[in-house]
């Protein structure tokens, strides 16, 4: 643990172990992408990322997600399937893909104990010109966000390169603020929080936030709409949407700081086409 926060820091063996989870997420959102088209539901399109995760060994740290002790009210599925003014959360189900729709996939596993997370966002055929600028938009903020991770900075750093990554936008974008990222490790969603605006920081002495050190794990994920940022959460009780019925989109990935810079564990090359 990092001062007397909860913080966790890996050490290097570990990082490799989350490394291994991350790729099998990666598979996973590769295969589900590639199964992705007009007239499949979206239970099929979990059974794909079911079917990856089973076969590496791993397992969902979304299934069940959120059970009471009983086992009881936890989600459903392996990914989050959300679709156009779905911003997140989506839960699989009959739900039958259309032309043009745009379709938020987030996948998490665990090996040996170790947690990885990571979201993207894929057309269903051809999108309109405004739903491909929109996830565009949306990816380009993640890696500005990932370019700002390094040894020494400040979470706050990552929020602000998000922020301004989506305010040179040609088009208006809203920056969902209930949602954000997170540090990962040991579990899904740890300590520290990672805000997708410099306004959103909740940290106590001062607005950059914690200090990046190595050891660190973080989730970056920007989600963005086409319209206003307000959400309600659906009568599933998990799927989260725009009030105003504006389409969402939603990137994430995993960053490792280490004492040479950063790793971008969810990708194959570690980001290096990127950064």
């Amino acid at each position: 643990m990092l001062g007397r926060s909860r913080i966790e820091l890996k050490t290097p063996a570990q990082v490799d172990a989350m490394r291994r989870a991350a790729m099998v997420v990666h598979e996973a959102l590769e295969a589900t992408s590639a199964a992705v088209r007009p007239g499949v539901t979206t239970a099929e399109l979990d059974a794909v990322a079911a079917e990856v995760i089973a076969s590496a060994g791993a397992t969902s740290n979304f299934l069940h997600y959120g059970a009471d002790e009983d086992g009881r009210g936890g989600f459903t599925g392996v990914v989050c399937l959300s679709v156009n003014a779905e911003v997140v959360h989506g839960v699989p189900g009959t739900r039958v893909l259309a032309e043009g729709d745009l379709l938020s996939i987030d996948c998490g596993a665990v090996v040996d104990g170790w947690h990885a997370d990571a979201a993207r966002t894929v057309p269903v055929g051809e999108p309109s010109d405004a739903r491909r600028a929109l996830s565009e938009a949306t990816r380009r903020a993640m890696w500005a966000g990932i370019r700002a991770v390094r040894p020494g900075g400040r979470v706050g750093d990552v929020s602000a390169a998000v922020q301004a990554s989506v305010e040179a936008e040609p088009q208006r974008y809203g920056i969902v603020a209930e949602y954000v990222g997170h540090g990962i490790g040991s579990q899904m969603h740890m300590e520290p929080d990672v805000p997708n605006s410099v306004a959103r920081g909740p940290w106590p002495g001062g607005r950059r936030g914690p200090r990046l050190v190595p050891g660190m794990v973080l989730c970056i994920e920007p989600m963005l709409t086409a319209g206003s940022a307000d959400t309600r959460t659906l009568d599933d009780g998990w799927t989260v949407a725009t009030r105003d019925g504006s389409d969402a989109c939603h990137w994430e990935s995993m960053v490792a700081v280490t004492e040479d810079g950063i790793r971008v564990l969810s990708e194959p090359d570690e980001g290096a086409a990127h950064l």
